[in-house]
């Protein structure tokens, strides 16, 4: 015990080391320091009390998922937006999926649909393999690469309002000289594949396919009707009543 300058006594602080610190002593009272024993602890801070969250579940959450599997139920898949190569895995796997199930027809929704090359590719192979008749209906704007997953369907209608936009696909390339002309040579590839496509369900030379691309073309129904890109609903349903067509 030692005593002040009044002569009143004043406790002894012992010497004790901080785990990583030994030249900081210990201080009762400081941030962080244990509280030695027969100590009073610090009082209990005063917080302002927290009002309660209340978290709401969106009732629509599963509604799109739901109507999803209710139209592939009814053989029918929804194909709309931006076609990239995770749309076109989605949809490729929901046209083999119907396909295994059945051979019966699948109609196939394509509303405003735009597409990458490499994924309508994709889609166009798939359709090439499939069993079961596709009838694909166009509703809104299909543009670019996105016709050729139409031209691949056997039966192909539009709505009044459709509109049929031919355009090149727009493409971004970087790299070395070496592999940007690599990567050309693919890409002339991949577009004769879209382009010839387009000339054998249209009845058209490819060169004027192509120069329609390059040049913006758009059609309506009925201009795409008379181009040989989709066929008249009524004229559909005349040769399905006929006797002897199926």
């Amino acid at each position: 015990m030692t005593r002040g300058r009044q002569g009143t006594p004043r406790a002894h602080v012992p010497w004790i080391p901080q785990p990583g610190r030994p030249d900081i002593p210990f201080r009762p009272g400081w941030p962080g320091t244990p509280v030695p024993p027969g100590q009073p602890s610090a009082p209990p801070s005063r917080l302002p009390p927290v009002s309660p969250t209340r978290v709401w579940q969106d009732p629509h959450a599963t509604w799109q998922g739901s109507l999803h599997e209710r139209l592939l139920d009814k053989r029918i898949v929804l194909a709309s937006g931006l076609l990239d190569d995770d749309a076109a895995s989605r949809l490729s796997a929901q046209l083999l999926t119907l396909d295994a199930e059945a051979a019966r027809a699948i109609r196939l929704e394509l509303q405003n649909l735009r597409a990458d090359l490499a994924a309508a590719l994709t889609v166009m192979g798939i359709l090439d393999v499939l069993r079961a008749p596709v009838h694909a209906c166009v509703s809104g704007e299909i543009s670019g690469p996105a016709l050729g997953v139409l031209a691949s369907c056997p039966r192909r209608t539009g709505r009044p309002n459709a509109s049929f936009l031919l355009a090149e696909p727009e493409l971004e390339l970087g790299g070395t000289v070496a592999v940007l002309t690599a990567r050309q040579q693919q890409l002339t590839r991949m577009l004769d594949t879209l382009y010839f496509r387009l000339a054998d369900v249209t009845g058209r030379e490819v060169d004027e396919i192509r120069d329609d691309a390059r040049r913006g073309r758009s059609l309506t129904t009925a201009q795409a009707i008379g181009y040989g890109l989709i066929e008249a609903e009524e004229t559909r349903a005349r040769l399905g009543a006929a006797p002897g067509r199926s």
